[in-house]
């Protein structure tokens, strides 16, 4: 998999320079490319306690992504998934430590205590005071004798950070920092693997499985368990932490952990809170990537048992950007729309011979997504099937408050229909197209002349034309002839779709930015949509 890198031997350092770059001035590396790798405040002036944490780099944000006031005060990076040095953390101790000490907030992880500890060791033999916490959040593996530390290692850093920015002393601090451990519980689930710069992608998750309960590090979670959806996965999620929750509320961070996109990480965090854990969870911190690791399509969940004092250190102002703010949850917040776009109910009236008539033109589109989203992949985003299905199935949901019974009234309502549930311009069309036609049929006309009119209207507002490769080239010729029947109508509709395949400058759409070679040999997706449309009603009439 091609990568944004350099050489591989220098992504650490590389990404160091780029972090301090665009830092304002608020972060410094200490000298010592490339063994000793360690990001600090550029402010610090060591009256304080210093927090001092790292491990391996690929987990960015963290850790340099922490430094600033209120969190870190030193970061010390190992190369990709492996621990820093003994000589790069004591490094970072001196460099940041004064008379008030350090803390050391290291990972459960047994490259990580040894290199820390014994730099922790020869620190303390120049005199200095330096304390030493594990975080081991990871519930996996309830009964394991030395759970792995994952993100619940942010909390830790926050509170542990405020409480050092208010200036207590290195035991208040640890004090903090050690109750936090004791309390924070956290479990990940992932669809893939993560690739190591340099190592090809281990595929080991198959399709339709997900691997719960895995480390950070591309380890193989505990259990590879069946994945449907993204309410599913919370379920998993949350049948893991849950029994592991004390009662009260809690704050829940929300961490990506690197490769799912922020539209999953929302969808994931609105079934979170429609979890049975939800009346739990009081404060939020994410959903974003915060310990990451490398390109991991997947997220990790961490909860905490608050104490009023806690809520004021997580949203204690603190410098680093990568720290994304604790927020109370809000459930249901909405405003009402505002006059003159809520939408106006047409009287609804039965017609059977209607409601059956709409249904059928509804399943084909239906049944139609998946080869127009693959024919709109060619020459488009690949969303056409998607669209026009979902606006169908909304469709058929609301036949039951529709005026079936008067045309008429029944084209006004289908369009306003399709501005409310159908996106993108192709709504925007339709329902032009079907208020057009609604419009004309009250004025008298009957519904062939109705729907040319109609299509008139949409050309003229949308500013295409037959050849111009869109829908029109199949409705056009259709409508041309829809006076002598379904079938005739169908056959005109067909040959205008298939012609647009031999189209390879479209004037129209999206696929306005594509080049002939894109185009040729491919129907445009609204046109063959029209088409099938067509060819239904001419087999069922």
């Amino acid at each position: 998999m091609a990568q944004f890198i350099n050489e591989k031997e220098n992504i650490v350092t590389d990404a160091i320079e780029g972090i301090i770059n665009v830092s304002g001035g608020n972060l410094a590396r200490l000298d010592g490319f490339p063994h000793i790798k360690v990001v600090v405040r550029a402010d610090w002036d060591k009256t304080k306690v210093a927090l001092v944490s790292g491990g391996g780099s690929g987990h960015e944000p963290s850790h340099a992504g922490f430094v600033g006031k209120g969190m870190l005060t030193a970061a010390v990076c190992g190369d990709i998934f492996a621990s820093p040095s003994v000589d790069a953390v004591l490094a970072g101790i001196l460099a940041v430590t004064g008379p008030a000490g350090c803390l050391l907030i290291v990972k459960n992880y047994t490259g990580d205590r040894l290199n820390f500890g014994l730099a922790a060791e020869r620190a303390r033999a120049f005199g200095l005071k330096v304390s030493m916490v594990i975080v081991d959040d990871d519930i996996a593996l309830p009964e394991l004798a030395q759970p792995r530390g994952l993100a619940g290692t942010l909390l830790v850093h926050k509170i542990a950070g405020a409480t050092a920015e208010n200036g207590d002393s290195l035991d208040q601090v640890t004090i903090a920092a050690d109750r936090v451990i004791a309390g924070t519980k956290s479990i990940g689930m992932s669809l893939s693997t993560c690739t190591v710069p340099g190592s090809p992608k281990e595929d080991r998750i198959p399709l339709g499985k997900a691997e719960l309960g895995l480390g950070i590090h591309g380890e193989a979670g505990i259990d590879q368990v069946d994945f449907s959806n993204a309410k599913n996965a919370i379920k998993q999620v949350i049948d893991k932490l849950s029994p592991q929750m004390v009662d009260g509320s809690h704050v829940v961070l929300i961490n990506n952990l690197g490769g799912a996109t922020e539209l999953e990480m929302s969808i994931l965090t609105k079934e979170l809170f429609k979890s049975k854990v939800a009346s739990q969870l009081k404060f939020v911190i994410g959903p974003a990537a915060m310990m990451t690791a490398l390109d991991m399509c997947g997220f990790s969940i961490t909860v905490y048992p608050l104490e009023k004092s806690d809520e004021k250190l997580l949203q204690q102002t603190c410098s680093p950007a990568s720290w994304k703010g604790c927020f109370e949850v809000i459930h249901n917040d909405s405003i009402s729309l505002p006059d003159g776009l809520t939408p106006i109910q047409p009287i609804p009236s039965e017609h059977q011979q209607t409601a059956e008539f709409l249904k059928r033109c509804c399943n084909v589109l239906v049944a139609s997504e998946s080869d127009l989203n693959a024919l709109d992949a060619k020459s488009g985003d690949g969303d056409t099937g998607s669209t026009l299905s979902s606006a169908s199935r909304a469709l058929i949901g609301s036949l039951d408050r529709l005026p079936l019974a008067d045309n008429t009234q029944l084209y006004r309502a289908i369009g306003l229909e399709l501005s409310q549930t159908m996106g993108g311009s192709s709504g925007v069309l339709l329902a032009i197209f079907f208020a057009a036609v609604g419009d004309a049929a009250s004025s008298g006309l009957p519904m062939v002349k109705a729907m040319q009119a109609g299509l008139d209207r949409m050309s003229q507002v949308g500013g295409a034309k037959v050849g111009d490769r869109t829908m029109i080239d199949a409705l056009q010729p259709a409508l041309d002839v829809l006076e002598d029947g379904f079938q005739v109508a169908a056959n005109a509709a067909r040959k205008g779709a298939d012609h647009t395949a031999s189209i390879t400058k479209a004037k129209a759409g999206r696929a306005t930015y594509l080049g002939a070679d894109q185009l040729q040999g491919h129907n445009d997706p609204g046109a063959e949509a029209v088409a099938r449309l067509f060819e239904h009603l001419a087999k069922s009439s």
